[in-house]
């Protein structure tokens, strides 16, 4: 059976470490911009209503003061 040296090991082990630690960094970041497009969108899609909402309360209250 073929061995490495215990230095070249060491050194492979070192390698696989740092890709995988790397590897994951990137998934937390791709991750985050998901979320953050996500994010995004629903505040979006929801800042229209409630600006809907918040005008029709302003609408009625002032309805209500001037009766």
């Amino acid at each position: 059976m073929f061995r490495l040296p215990e230095g070249r090991r060491l050194m492979t082990v070192r390698h696989r470490i740092g890709a995988q630690e790397g590897q994951a960094l990137i998934e937390y970041a791709l991750i985050l911009a998901l979320i953050a497009l996500l994010t995004l969108g629903v505040l979006q899609a929801l800042g229209t209503n409630v600006s809907g909402i918040l005008g029709q309360i302003s609408s009625n209250m002032s309805q209500v003061l001037n009766s």
